[in-house]
């Protein structure tokens, strides 16, 4: 069946694949209204009464709209994921599922991934067919289609997470109920984590003042927005995608909150597999993440293999021990956003300084000049990485000498010079130092707490959850941050008269 339905230019051609006893949709007959209890909360609930549904708003509902914390006898009878899985094509495998208590009290426990055996480096821990993996090329049916979707207004995320809602709706007609359940019950925490703060309050995102990763997750809150606010331009236009679903356009039958939930839980979960095509490289693997624990030093990844996605562990495992796979080389600020955890030995941790020439400077053009030739941008972002704060500092050096030359015939010399060399005299080099301590001595001001403080805090057993893992984000932070503001202190020390005064500097470069 094809329609003529497009984002700009794009055409969706075919239906989602679905195992062939899958029912393709619902009798029309069906019919929604939406029902607000005053003792529920903000999220759906899908509700069967004969010919009859009824979407009920629930609190305990969270990721894939519709969850509920409470799981009726029929329910579990339905069997656990792992059981649907082997029912469903999955082959005999090295793991298990066990499950542990949830940082909060009145949810259920979360279910993790577990070796079922000894295991050795390089076992292979299970192979989830690729019948049993969610992708796009899969969900909207045709590779090009995909392609050219997530090229436009929708990411990868905004589609999957769309598709899960749907399928929720249909219940137990759904083939992927099971696997949807599993992600309400996981409410988008991974095993070391709590909500990613995309979900927080305001209240809870004020734990994290000072800090810039607070200013992401509202930038990226609001890239949700926009993406919900383009989901009706997917319902029109792709008739052959939604007809199977009897329900309302996207943003009558959810509401913001309720995408915004179901977007948070795909992230979570989401693998980003290597070598594929670009429809695949964004999968949903039952078995994978948030089931598997996540390290940042770990070297085991989710591998696309023929026709499965594939673990191979990279070290030992006793049987019973959770298995962990790699996060790949994120900072704890995008670990915290993603998978509402930090890693206190994340090797790829760091901070970002972004430096940029004065534009009103009169030799602004030939600064640019001389910056893209030694590989710098007129705006360019230093990364300072955990450990590495002298190199950081002496790879901002030179960038910033150069914002401060106001000399013509310095500036000459300069340009016809074949490295990133800048005439240093000892009052240009203090003022450049004065001017990086004063960024670092703003920066920790900006926090309401001190990292003596922080470290205190966390020795507090009954810190909240949520609490405790920004205060270990921001504490990260400030430690950076003191090396460099150590290692600009040292510098002054060295010199050669720590009296000079800094030399004016009216077109002084930008840091941020």
């Amino acid at each position: 069946m094809e329609a003529s339905c497009s984002l700009r230019s794009s055409k969706f051609i075919s239906p989602p694949i679905r195992p062939p006893h899958h029912p393709l949709s619902i009798a029309s007959t069906i019919s929604i209204s939406v029902i607000r209890d005053p003792n529920f909360g903000s999220s759906l609930r899908l509700v069967r009464r004969k010919n009859r549904f009824s979407i009920r708003v629930s609190s305990s509902d969270t990721l894939v709209a519709g969850s509920r914390e409470v799981v009726s006898k029929k329910e579990e009878d339905l069997g656990d994921l792992k059981s649907w899985m082997h029912k469903n094509g999955l082959p005999p495998c090295k793991v298990i599922l066990k499950e542990k208590p949830s940082h909060n009290e009145k949810h259920r426990p979360i279910h993790y991934v577990a070796a079922s055996e000894d295991l050795q480096a390089g076992d292979a821990a299970f192979s989830v067919p690729n019948s049993l993996v969610v992708t796009l090329e899969r969900v909207l049916g045709n590779e090009t289609i995909a392609e050219l979707l997530t090229t436009n207004k929708l990411s990868e995320l905004a589609c999957l997470a769309l598709y899960l809602m749907y399928e929720k709706k249909q219940g137990k007609k759904s083939f992927w109920l099971p696997y949807i359940r599993e992600l309400d019950r996981q409410r988008g925490r991974g095993q070391l984590a709590v909500e990613s703060p995309l979900l927080w309050s305001e209240t809870e995102l004020a734990y994290l003042t000072g800090s810039p990763t607070k200013a992401e997750i509202l930038e990226r809150a609001e890239g949700i927005k926009r993406e919900y606010n383009e989901l009706d331009t997917v319902w029109f236009m792709a008739g052959s995608l939604f007809q199977q679903y009897p329900y309302d356009i996207p943003t009558e039958a959810f509401t913001f909150e309720i995408f915004k939930q179901a977007f948070v839980a795909v992230q979570s979960c989401v693998v980003h597999l290597q070598k594929v095509s670009l429809a695949r490289r964004f999968a949903l693997v039952p078995l994978g993440p948030p089931l598997l624990a996540y390290s940042s030093k770990c070297k085991a990844m989710l591998a696309a293999v023929d026709d499965a996605v594939q673990l191979v562990v990279d070290r030992p495992y006793k049987a019973g021990e959770s298995i962990v796979v790699w996060c790949g080389p994120q900072p704890n600020s995008k670990l915290l956003i993603n998978y509402g955890f930090v890693d206190e030995d994340n090797p790829y941790d760091r901070l970002v300084v972004e430096a940029a020439l004065n534009t009103e400077d009169p030799q602004y053009q030939d600064k640019r000049m001389v910056a893209q030739r030694n590989g710098k941008l007129s705006v360019q972002v230093f990364h300072v990485h955990a450990g590495r704060e002298k190199e950081a500092i002496s790879d901002m050096l030179p960038y910033l000498r150069l914002g401060y030359v106001s000399d013509t015939s310095e500036m000459q010399s300069v340009i016809s010079s074949l490295g990133p060399i800048c005439p240093v005299s000892p009052c240009m080099e203090r003022a450049v130092l004065d001017q990086l301590a004063d960024y670092f001595k703003a920066r920790l001001a900006g926090y309401p707490a001190t990292l003596s403080e922080d470290e205190a805090m966390l020795t507090d057993y009954n810190l909240h959850p949520k609490k405790r893992v920004a205060t270990q984000l921001v504490r990260m932070e400030k430690k950076m941050l003191n090396a460099c503001l150590q290692v600009t202190a040292d510098m002054i020390m060295l010199l050669p008269d720590v009296t000079v005064s800094p030399c004016p500097a009216p077109y002084a470069p930008l840091l941020n």
